[in-house]
């Protein structure tokens, strides 16, 4: 029988907590909705997908740059990309437990369509609903719902003015989305290294959104990281890019781990006005009951640079010293959450199994993505030959492997089990037999299988493994 995604999520949540992975931000003081902070092992998890993302798009690749641009930008950004008009959603509350929603969703639970629709169809909608009393909370069943009203998903700031004198023209806002900030640095980066078509810009960083419901654990929060990558390239090239970047994308999520029968193209039937194509890439998250959306590919065409230049007054073209020719690149994008990644990958590697009666919990994670590569156990931890040869071996693989643990807490077997949770390949336990001829025990992760190996030969066989 197939596990309830609620009971996957819940054991998920709580291995997060239990193993230092995700705590609920600022939970001394009941927590903070939305808002999370990662512990040691989930920030080192999350700095191995950040760089193997980094790594496929830029040490990999010749044509792709690096950027950090700034959470604050130019009040103009967000009027220019259309946020400012256009950024929000439709919200109803439930004037009873207080509780928020979003009406576009309440509407589609009851099969009506509300995908872009204004602010008036909505309320009419959810007035034939009242009269025909259907409408109810979710959360509570009370029937007082207020009537729909606009919700920006925008953060505002008093960055450089004081509260009471915010106005529209003088409002900052904390950034929605990262991409915004290599659209204003394209014309720097062309002048100053000269890349020529076709070339993208890649950049990871925060991003906040003001939503409605945050909710699913870390997959939609109000504070979180974008790795995103705008390529900009030639008018008319555009399709075989686009498939290329498809391929590419697709085959970084092989490479780590992901299953083929978990991940799947959806292709966007409703384009925003200036795409020409639209796809993400879904993971069947059995913590969140299916198919969810963890990175969009997208054929923007010309349209934030064309917004940019006319809002900022620079010239943004390129100009092609072959056909001498000067125009507005197109832009193919690549955004992914890394939360979304990071709960996709757990996700994955959650793994169950029995033996002897009792249930063993490990992360089958992939070994460049775990955050601790190996442990080091000297067996008795009141031996101080043991623990000296343990020492001796942990700083050897921690000279060549980095990311190594020395774990003496427990008997050998609390340590192995704690090890599997955090998602460690292989344990090497020090025992009497490796005072006497020099070899360990390793054991993997994944088939729970040991056998002995000269310590004189770890390196060699955790590369080769790594």
């Amino acid at each position: 029988m197939a596990e309830k995604s609620n009971d996957a999520l819940e054991k998920i949540v709580s291995l997060c907590k239990r193993r230092g992975f995700v705590f609920s931000s600022s939970e001394i003081y009941g927590g903070f909705a939305g808002v999370y902070d990662y512990g040691h092992y989930g920030y080192l998890l999350k700095e191995n997908i950040k760089k193997a993302w980094m790594d496929s798009m830029i040490f990999d690749r010749e044509d792709v740059v690096a950027l950090d641009s700034a959470i604050f930008m130019h009040p103009q950004t967000w009027v220019a990309s259309g946020h400012v008009a256009g950024f929000n959603d439709p919200q109803v509350d439930c004037r009873n437990c207080k509780a928020r929603f979003r009406a576009d969703h309440l509407l589609e639970s009851f099969g009506v369509s509300a995908d872009k629709a204004t602010i008036e169809f909505i309320n009419g909608e959810l007035d034939k609903l009242r009269a025909e009393k259907k409408l109810k909370c979710a959360n509570c069943g009370s029937a007082d719902l207020t009537s729909a009203k606009v919700f920006s998903l925008m953060v505002k700031s008093n960055l450089g003015s004081v509260t009471d004198e915010l106005t529209e023209e003088n409002v900052v806002y904390l950034r929605p989305e990262t991409c915004g900030g290599i659209y204003l640095e394209y014309k720097n980066t062309l002048d100053s290294l000269h890349p020529k078509l076709p070339f993208g810009i890649a950049q990871i960083g925060k991003a906040f959104r003001n939503e409605i419901a945050a909710r699913q654990f870390i997959f939609r929060t109000r504070e979180f990281e974008q790795m995103e990558m705008q390529y900009f390239h030639k008018p008319g090239t555009t399709k075989e890019l686009y498939d290329g970047w498809k391929d590419t994308r697709w085959a970084w999520f092989l490479k780590y781990g992901i299953p083929l029968e978990k991940i799947r193209w959806y292709q966007h039937e409703k384009l925003a006005h200036y795409a020409s194509e639209a796809y993400d890439i879904e993971f069947d998250f059995a913590s969140l009951g299916g198919f969810k959306e963890v990175e969009g590919i997208h054929a923007r065409g010309d349209w934030d640079l064309s917004q940019h230049a006319k809002y900022s007054g620079q010239t943004l073209d390129y100009f092609d010293e072959e056909t001498k020719e000067h125009f507005v690149p197109h832009i193919l994008e690549t955004s992914v959450g890394l939360a979304r990644l990071f709960l996709m990958f757990i996700d994955n590697a959650y793994t169950e199994d029995e033996k002897d009666g009792e249930v063993r919990t490990f992360l089958k994670l992939h070994p460049k993505l775990a955050p601790i590569k190996l442990a080091v156990f000297p067996l008795l931890k009141n031996k101080p030959d043991l623990v000296a040869k343990a020492r001796e071996v942990y700083l050897a693989l921690k000279k060549d492997f980095g990311v190594v643990e020395f774990d003496d807490n427990g008997n050998i077997g609390k340590r192995y089990r704690r090890q599997d949770e955090i998602g460690t390949p292989w344990c090497v336990t020090i025992d009497f037999d490796t005072l006497d001829n020099e070899t360990v025990t390793v054991r993997d992760r994944d088939t729970g299988e040991q056998q002995r190996l000269a310590i004189a030969d770890l390196t060699e066989y955790f590369k080769a493994k790594i």
